[in-house]
């Protein structure tokens, strides 16, 4: 009897150290990598002031910063294993979950209306409704594009009426510059830069405003939440900082991204940072678009955006770190 007491301990002892090691495998973070984006102020902040560096250094965790071009690029990196974080719009980020991908928003970096339909200085242009039949520029999977859809559906267009010219951000200025296209569904700071060097202002609507996500796996988030916390927190830290001191972070992203000040003065005056917490509000924000995605085949036949719409948004860490 004792013999077989003695056996049992052994083996549940070997087992402790078993799932011990295993668990301090999962919890070995040797590399954190994730994106920076120039439309996204906070990761700009972040990064200069090596608030995560600083803050995980004495994990033994290495911070590894990717440039993304928009949320379409961001996915990818995040949905390939590249990085650990992903900086999206939240439909882009509703798309990737809608689609099969993981992809979870634990924070809300800002809330803004993603586009403006931009036209050269000289075009003829009058209104939106003038835009049937000629190229417009914009980049598929991201914010900007779901404006062009949503505009072209309240004035009585569909996709197929124009011809819709899919480039990067940077790229679709570029083609409006050159001629190439009629009109330029733009991102921030691109546009703002093309808004002050005369570009002008097809069509505006104020009532698309949506959210912009920090998004995780949903893996990461169970194996590594003190990280995702950690992450999170340096967010909003630059996300208060930025609220706190609106000249000097003019200054410091502009340094950053190379742009003109006033470039970055006018991104910034049309970005709302008080939104930090993703819940109901940047949900129900994304539910007037789901049936123009559908339309437009974006969302896989058979999935069920409803489930991924509801299972989106974890926001218990971002709860904890902002304190509301």
């Amino acid at each position: 009897m004792h013999a077989k007491k003695t056996f049992f301990a052994r083996t549940a002892s070997a087992l402790a150290l078993t799932f011990a090691a295993f668990y301090s495998q999962a919890e070995a973070l040797p590399t954190l990598s994730l994106d920076y984006a120039y439309y996204a102020p906070e990761s700009l902040i972040v990064k200069k002031n090596h608030w995560l560096e600083d803050e995980l250094k004495p994990q033994g965790t290495e911070v590894r910063w990717v440039l993304s071009r928009g949320s379409n690029n961001s996915l990818e990196f995040l949905n390939s294993g590249s990085t650990q974080f992903a900086l999206t719009s939240s439909i882009s980020a509703f798309v990737s979950r809608t689609n099969g991908q993981p992809v979870k928003a634990v924070y809300s970096y800002l809330w803004y209306v993603p586009s403006l339909l931009l036209i050269q200085k000289d075009s003829p242009l009058k209104s939106i409704d003038e835009l049937k039949g000629k190229k417009i520029a914009a980049t598929k999977g991201t914010d900007p594009y779901f404006f062009l859809l949503r505009a072209l559906e309240a004035n009585q267009l569909k996709p197929s009426d124009v011809n819709i010219v899919h480039l990067q951000h940077p790229d679709g200025r570029t083609a409006l510059e050159q001629g190439r296209v009629d009109a330029w569904a733009g991102l921030d700071p691109h546009m703002a830069a093309g808004q002050l060097a005369g570009d002008k202002v097809l069509y505006s609507n104020d009532k698309f405003g949506v959210a912009a996500f920090l998004n995780t796996n949903e893996k990461f988030l169970a194996e590594h939440p003190d990280t995702v916390k950690q992450v999170i927190a340096a967010y909003d830290k630059a996300r208060r900082w930025i609220i706190a001191n609106p000249d000097e972070a003019v200054k410091v992203i502009a340094a950053e991204t190379k742009l003109p000040e006033p470039v970055i003065k006018l991104q910034l005056s049309r970005y709302d940072l008080s939104k930090p917490i993703p819940g109901e509000a940047h949900l129900n924000a994304i539910k007037p678009v789901i049936p123009l995605l559908q339309q437009d085949k974006i969302l896989r036949s058979g999935t069920d955006p409803d489930k991924a719409l509801n299972t989106l948004v974890d926001s218990a860490l971002a709860k904890q770190v902002v304190g509301e």
